[in-house]
């Protein structure tokens, strides 16, 4: 069964959507099948995986107000291992048509239960806002990873984030846990970004992903061509930390698993 993972944080700009895409390629680089779920209207994960918005004939909305199963609306990525279920701009207005569903809270869940099974994670791109979409993504997740970018305001509106979080554990979906909480856009040259790492780590200590993602400009450019870090340029910094991040969560939940050639090399050497 697969675990399912919401990248999520209402304040815009933290390397929400970077996080999204790079760790869900590197899962899949590790040989994780991993689908990728774009329930943000901007659309910038399926941009970010290759994809030209004009030649997508349905998305996430379709599956959430129309009633389209997941399997028809997922793409392969070029990534081996890599799937997504790509984003509209017409998500946007999916909260006001959502409004008078019954179990407004759990359209998403049930669409992910039914591919659950085929994939080892499921990563959600959040979008910047608490809305009923976010509150859908939290409810369908197992867990939420926070990107926090290090600046000074980085614990600005974090509370306000682990608040909507402790209302859905409470009434919505009791298994969530926070994966972690990331930093992102790390400087070590600036005494601040050191300053502000420490006391988040002070403030909330183990919920802090000992992988720290450092600023970067090839993770930067990467979207522009419409690729993961790791396909743009494989040994850049950024695509190293997203790398590290993706072991740390399987380490994490004790899901590493040898690779049939690293086992093969094992047993020849017996």
């Amino acid at each position: 069964m697969g675990r399912i993972i919401g990248i999520a944080n209402q304040k815009g700009g933290v390397g929400k959507t970077t996080t999204a895409i790079n760790l869900a390629a590197s899962l899949a680089v590790l040989e994780y099948k991993t689908l990728l779920v774009d329930a943000d209207p901007q659309a910038n994960s399926t941009t970010g995986v290759g994809f030209d918005l004009h030649n997508i004939q349905q998305s996430l909305y379709d599956c959430m107000i129309n009633d389209v199963k997941a399997r028809e609306v997922v793409l392969k990525t070029e990534i081996p291992h890599l799937f997504v279920i790509p984003s509209h701009i017409d998500l946007v207005g999916a909260e006001i048509e959502m409004i008078s569903h019954p179990q407004r809270e759990s359209v998403l869940k049930g669409i992910l239960g039914d591919v659950k099974d085929e994939y080892d994670f499921i990563i959600i791109d959040c979008s910047p806002s608490l809305g009923l979409i976010t509150v859908n993504a939290l409810v369908a997740s197992d867990s939420v990873c926070v990107p926090v970018q290090a600046e000074f305001f980085a614990l600005e509106g974090l509370g306000k984030l682990l608040n909507t979080i402790k209302i859905v554990q409470s009434r919505l979906n009791t298994e969530l846990v926070i994966e972690g909480i990331l930093m992102t856009m790390y400087d070590g040259r600036l005494r601040l970004c050191n300053q502000v790492v420490n006391e988040v780590r002070r403030h909330f200590e183990e919920m802090v992903f000992d992988t720290i993602i450092h600023r970067n400009t090839r993770l930067s450019e990467a979207p522009s061509v419409g690729k993961p870090a790791i396909l743009y340029d494989a040994d850049s910094k950024g695509a190293i930390n997203y790398l590290n991040l993706a072991k740390e969560i399987l380490q994490k939940n004790n899901m590493t698993r040898i690779k049939q050639s690293e086992r093969i090399l094992t047993l020849n050497d017996e």
